[in-house]
């Protein structure tokens, strides 16, 4: 089942930060109408009032005058539990709740809601730029309606992934969530490596982001296993292969960043317990 943005109705967008923003300017590019878009934020930034501006949206201080068909939470997990409490006026008997927000459990956003048609999910900040993915999991009262309607305003961020059990997004969250600060810190220390070797800082920053960037796009254009990618570029007894076989050596980069995203999964974990 698949369903059109236009046909979704009222969307009800909780919180008009980064990543909120990215969303709604997805969703609108991607043809939901501005007159179904409300935008509510107590102390909305610049940035929020220059995409209301360009696209004529209503942006409220608070959640009054509407039942939406769709809200969307996009708020800190800190103030989650009051601005739950908030939105039970403009929770109607079908209103479908997606909440970005990290670590709050479905149980938890059912309570203070007071239904169960509930997609929590987690998205990454590529999505500012469309190029995003975002794992869902949905709650046990939403419909197959419910989930076309979660994916569709999803997708508009990037790719989409369903999964089977709630815990799973724990480590959605420590692989994709975080991972982009994990390839933002291998450009800093592959640039601080050039440094090194004596190159200057400007060319040493140019070298290291733009190796990231070319080979990003390239594994997006060759669908090959990034194995085979890997082993393409690696001629035996080469440059590559010396270098690879400290990456690849004992306690080298498959340990580590198994360590690092362990970190994340046991803190996001900790997160959702408050």
């Amino acid at each position: 089942m698949s369903v059109a943005l236009r046909d979704i109705g009222p969307v009800m967008l909780i919180g008009a930060g980064k990543m909120g923003l990215a969303l709604a300017k997805g969703w609108l590019d991607a043809g939901l109408p501005s007159g179904n878009l409300v935008l509510v934020d107590p102390n909305p930034g610049d940035a929020a009032k220059e995409l209301a501006q360009d696209y004529e949206l209503t942006i409220s201080t608070e959640a009054v005058g509407l039942l939406p068909n769709v809200l969307v939470l996009a708020v800190k997990p800190q103030i989650i539990d009051s601005v739950l409490a908030s939105l039970q006026p403009v929770t109607g008997a079908h209103t479908l709740a997606i909440s970005i927000a990290a670590g709050i459990d479905i149980a938890r956003l059912s309570r203070g809601l007071g239904m169960g048609r509930i997609v929590r999910t987690m998205p990454n900040t590529p999505a500012q730029i469309g190029k995003g993915i975002t794992g869902l999991v949905a709650g046990p009262d939403v419909t197959a309606q419910g989930r076309a309607v979660a994916e569709a305003l999803l997708l508009a961020a990037g790719a989409v992934v369903w999964l089977d059990a709630e815990n799973q997004l724990d480590a959605v969250t420590a692989v994709s969530g975080s991972g982009p600060a994990y390839v933002f810190h291998l450009v800093e220390a592959l640039a601080a490596a050039a440094k090194a070797q004596g190159l200057p800082d400007a060319i040493a920053e140019q070298l290291a982001r733009q190796t990231v960037i070319g080979s990003a796009a390239l594994m997006e254009a060759d669908t090959s296993a990034p194995a085979v990618l890997r082993q393409n570029v690696t001629s035996p007894n080469g440059t590559t292969a010396a270098g690879l076989a400290v990456l690849m050596g004992e306690n080298g980069l498959t340990e580590l960043v198994g360590r690092t995203v362990d970190a994340a999964r046991v803190r996001s974990e900790e997160l959702g317990r408050r």
